[in-house]
């Protein structure tokens, strides 16, 4: 197939590039091609416009791009990047496959289980309502509305709702890794809020998945069936580090460091890839500890 990526060069697009590297042809959008060309190899065409591309010629298009949601506080100016990263390149990306005259059969949009907010116990599947206003899940609701703007007869839209993906080369592990191996790591506040994870190789599979099967559209949560709390996965991550955890962050200690982002890691959702399943998918790292030890093991 004829694939062109946006976010190509982040920890998620980067792997798919490696992944689809024998398989595929690919197109990178970046903002700094040379750089791209180093990091993802001369067998990837790397373009810094859309304008560049036919789309007549794209089979499919995985659209990732996004500034990183958790790094920077979150000041009004870095609301709107987040926002802007997102939005505005969905929406270019929309246009050029609604412009054209054959357009690609499928756009696998990014989008994140923040779009559920903040939420209790319960499990939550891709038709959970109602969505707890906050502005990780506005962010996310019209991501996906502006995606959605492109399915047709002819182009089929799925929406990945990811939840933290678990990789040594970048994301929320790579940050936790250095305090746990130091033996500071532990539970952040109460540790009862839930995350959702999903091991990078079962992201890549799932977006391959998603792919292959031209009946499946719409949203799909992109995280292992089993959810654990906080306080569980760190005892889990100290345990394949042969570390302890005890040494909890406090919650208003975090609010102080981060502001409102800190809403991210004191809040949760525990969330289940009912669809996926449903339709047939199966993870290799349905288990924390299966996945953590693959990683670190």
């Amino acid at each position: 197939m004829h694939i062109l990526l946006t976010g190509g060069t982040g920890l998620i697009g980067s792997a798919l590039v490696k992944h689809w590297l024998n398989q595929h042809k690919l197109v990178v959008l970046t903002r700094n091609p040379a750089q791209a060309q180093q990091q993802l190899g001369p067998e990837v065409s790397t373009v810094q416009s859309l304008q560049q591309v036919d789309f007549n010629q794209i089979d499919a298009v995985i659209n990732l791009a996004g500034e990183p949601i958790v790094g920077k506080r979150w000041s009004d100016a870095q609301k709107q990047l987040l926002c802007d990263s997102r939005w505005a390149i969905t929406e270019q990306v929309v246009d050029a496959i609604n412009a054209a005259s054959s357009p690609p059969s499928v756009l696998i949009s990014g989008s994140a289980i923040g779009i559920y907010g903040r939420q209790q116990q319960q499990f939550i599947d891709e038709d959970y309502q109602p969505f707890h206003a906050e502005f990780s899940s506005e962010l996310c609701q019209r991501w996906e509305q502006l995606a959605l703007e492109a399915q047709s007869a002819t182009t089929r839209v799925c929406l990945l709702r990811t939840g933290i993906v678990l990789a040594n080369e970048g994301g929320a592990l790579k940050k936790m890794l250095l305090p746990f191996k130091l033996g500071l790591g532990g539970r952040i506040g109460n540790g009862e809020q839930y995350m959702s994870w999903v091991h990078l190789q079962d992201m890549l599979r799932l977006t391959d998945f998603l792919l292959q099967h031209p009946t499946l559209t719409g949203a799909f949560n992109a995280t292992a069936p089993n959810p654990v709390t906080n306080a569980e996965f760190s005892q889990q991550l100290a345990k394949v580090l042969h570390r302890p955890a005890i040494l909890p962050m406090p919650a208003f200690v975090l609010k102080l460091l981060l502001g409102e982002m800190a809403d991210l890691l004191l809040t949760g959702q525990r969330v289940i890839p009912a669809k996926l399943q449903q339709a047939g998918f199966t993870f290799k790292y349905a288990q924390l500890s299966d996945a953590l030890k693959a990683l670190q093991g």
